[in-house]
């Protein structure tokens, strides 16, 4: 039995894909307001002493993108 590759090309090309498709359309986008939410919810996770501002907006955004692509 094989497990799905979280690394496969079509979750890299769909992930590409939603990236260009947010900075083309801004907040119209279906993914951008997701995505903008994960990045503020990283940011309030910058109050724990090991996660930095940046480090938080970036992860918090990543992790809501990859959320948004993996179906």
């Amino acid at each position: 039995m094989t497990q799905p590759n979280d690394q496969d090309p079509g979750m890299i090309s769909r992930a590409t894909a939603e990236i260009k498709g947010i900075a083309r359309e801004g907040l119209s986008h279906p993914s951008a307001k997701p995505v903008l939410g994960g990045a503020a919810l990283g940011v309030v996770a910058a109050i724990l002493p090991v996660i930095t501002i940046p480090i938080g907006l970036i992860g918090g955004a990543a992790i809501a993108l990859w959320l948004r692509i993996k179906r």
